[in-house]
């Protein structure tokens, strides 16, 4: 279904680019502009640029770049008409469109099939819960017994599954989705072999909704409830997990989703502060305590994905842990992912018989944050203390803790960080801080030197045991201390990467065409623009780069029409290419500091008050390098001429066109050789 014209105009008039960014990722204020890391490839320091005139985002680092509508749609990876209703109901702005028919929804491809068909699940888990005898005795009463107020009830979208094969099923199948999309979606179990419709995968169950970034639903958790009723339903619960969750489907993988990030997200990037807790129960719990910095990692192995999505808002997370030693020292080492993304990791572990949801139901919400406050430590302080009273007065143990420590150590990015983390654990072990640095060392020129096929990849929700696995370091190279090299240059088995070969016309011609973009409708003098100068000066040019002969195309065949494309038009162009390569002219990685003029009484001009000279000279430069391709062309001809006439007709020409080029180099004051 399309969206008429007006509609996507006022979307695109209401969406703020750095609204729409920062419901994603944590900007910051730099200049006139915001910058954040990459949402979009993993790196450490930020070259993701959000120009808020422009109303642009640009990566220079993966070259990501495009409007809030391109941003949303590669953030959630849905399409156009998906994202721009995503806006549309962020800025509350009305869609008028035609009533989407059942089997229509059905034919939408498959990805928004499934958010439409998840959504329905999640409504009709709903109406169970509130609506029907057996959701309110036992679903709503379970809720309440939580302390789960209705306000907390509506926020997480809770819901109930009825204790029947097929209910929801049922339900679907009648509204029109089909068996296949509800397999799909994970809602719907289906034997191989089986010629019945299939059954309900959730039931008897309370529904706990999974969100992405974005709040659509992806999937559901689900907590069954009865356990010691008699009869068929019991013996099938009783063979049943506690929880249960939707399997893998094309709008939900496990590992890159975090319970609660939707609800937290704004509270997160506010406090500059992410509490990591394991369970469904422990995130609504502190939600309703005003704690809403907090999110769940769904009772999995905590993954790459994971930390990174936290690392989108925020470099500092507290993991909160129940009293189960055995329980966090299995989770130990896996924490060290967490120092290899770069992020601050704090732990704060609960008196025994506790988790956050049951101490936060008993002490209150002022104790429980006070609680947090002067429990907290740093995951290195904690992983050390923990380790050593382990270890008791063991030597051999002792050695094996030092071991882990500086295992852990040496996975954090940054080298002051590194060496302060040496010092407290030498004061702490009561060893030299030289030794522990020492050891660090061997450990990093040890991983340097294994061949790249013995050091494999690192798995995303899991790191192996013992200091010589540290995959997260592979491919780099360290000096004594520590510090990260640049690569060998003389490795024999580094792949060089190959830039593409450009001539001198190439880059004026983008100079050129760059100009015409960004200022074409701008006035040099009263009613002539820089449009109607430079095309006037380049009759008879043709560009080489097909892109860039394009886009002279366009300019001359609207001007020839009196019409000056603007910089919009190209920046929201239809053709990928030019959109984007707009974006990167208009996206700039560096900013004028305003001290230069305030403090220092150095005035530097911009690009803007300097136009009608840069217009000159890019033509000059253009003409020269068109010239010279020319002379290129001479050169070649007079090696293969045949006879001496021809010969000396080619030097001719060769000979005109040095002189213009001589004549424009030194209207240019280049150095003439």
């Amino acid at each position: 279904m399309r969206l008429n014209p007006e509609t996507v105009d006022r979307i695109k008039q209401s969406a703020d680019i750095v609204e729409v960014v920062g419901d994603f990722v944590s900007l910051k204020k730099k200049g006139a502009n915001y910058s954040a890391c990459c949402p979009f490839h993993n790196e450490k320091t930020p070259s993701f640029n959000v120009n808020p005139v422009r109303q642009i985002y640009k990566c220079f680092g993966c070259g990501a770049a495009g409007d809030s509508i391109k941003f949303v749609m590669d953030i959630d990876g849905i399409g156009y008409g998906e994202a721009l209703r995503y806006l549309a109901n962020k800025y509350n702005i009305e869609i008028e469109e035609e009533e989407v028919t059942d089997e229509e929804a059905i034919r939408q491809n498959e990805r928004e099939s499934l958010y439409i068909v998840l959504n329905f699940a999640k409504n009709f888990y709903q109406q169970q819960l509130h609506h029907s005898e057996e959701g309110q005795s036992i679903g709503l009463s379970y809720f309440k017994e939580r302390g789960f107020t209705n306000d907390t009830q509506k926020k997480f979208e809770l819901g109930y599954s009825l204790d029947t094969w097929d209910s929801f099923s049922k339900e679907a199948l009648e509204k029109g989705y089909s068996a296949d999309l509800l397999e799909k979606a994970g809602l719907l179990v289906h034997k191989e072999g089986s010629q019945t419709a299939g059954y309900d995968r959730f039931r008897g169950r309370v529904i706990f909704p999974i969100h992405n970034v974005a709040g659509k639903v992806i999937a559901f958790g689900a907590r069954i409830l009865k356990s010691d009723k008699s009869g068929s339903q019991n013996q099938r619960g009783a063979n049943q997990p506690k929880y249960l969750n939707s399997p893998e489907t094309e709008v939900y993988h496990k590992s890159d989703v975090l319970y609660g990030v939707f609800q937290a997200k704004n509270a997160i990037r506010q406090q500059e502060l992410c509490y990591l807790v394991e369970g469904y129960t422990d995130v609504i719990s502190l939600h309703q305590a005003g704690i809403e910095n907090v999110v769940a990692s769904s009772g999995t192995s905590l993954t790459v994905e994971q930390i990174r999505l936290i690392g989108r808002f925020t470099p500092n997370v507290t993991i909160l842990y129940d009293g189960d030693i055995a329980g966090i020292k299995a989770a130990l080492r896996g924490l060290d992912l967490v120092l290899e993304e770069g992020l601050n990791v704090k732990i704060v572990l609960f008196p025994d018989g506790d988790d956050p949801d049951s101490y936060v139901r008993k002490v209150g919400a002022e104790a429980f944050k006070d609680y947090l406050r002067k429990a907290a430590k740093d995951f290195i302080t904690f992983k050390t203390e923990t380790l050593l009273q382990d270890a008791g007065n063991d030597p051999f143990r002792l050695a094996a803790v030092i071991g882990e420590v500086v295992n852990s150590i040496i996975k954090i990015p940054d080298a002051i960080k590194r060496q302060v983390f040496f010092h407290r654990t030498s004061e702490m072990m009561k060893v030299d801080e030289q030794m522990l640095i020492t050891e660090g060392n061997k450990l990093l020129r040890k991983l340097h030197t294994q061949k790249p096929q013995d050091r494999g990849n690192r798995q995303s929700n899991a790191v192996p045991d013992g200091p010589d696995n540290l995959e997260a370091l592979s491919g780099r190279n360290f000096s004594e201390d520590g510090d990260i090299l640049p690569p060998d240059l003389f490795a024999t088995d580094q792949v060089q990467e190959e830039l593409p070969q450009r001539t001198k016309l190439y880059y004026q011609e983008e100079a050129f065409i760059r100009l015409l973009v960004m200022y074409g409708t701008r006035e040099l003098e009263p009613t002539i623009t820089v449009c109607q100068y430079v095309l006037g000066e380049i009759e008879g040019i043709d560009f080489k780069d097909a892109v860039f002969s394009h886009l002279l195309s366009l300019f001359r065949e609207n001007f020839s029409r009196n019409q000056v494309l603007s910089t919009e038009y190209f920046q929201h162009h239809h053709e990928p290419e030019i959109r984007n390569i707009t974006i990167s002219w208009l996206a700039s990685k560096y900013e004028l500091s305003e001290l230069w003029s305030e403090k220092y009484e150095i005035y530097v001009p911009f690009e803007t008050d300097v136009l009608d000279k840069t217009a000159f000279i890019n033509i000059l430069r253009l003409k020269k390098a068109f010239i010279e391709e020319k002379m290129k062309v001479c050169l070649q001809q007079a090696v293969h001429a045949k006879t001496e006439e021809e010969q000396t007709a080619v030097m001719n020409e060769f000979m005109f066109y040095k002189s213009i080029s001589m004549a424009a180099a030194k209207e240019l004051g280049s150095v003439i050789g």
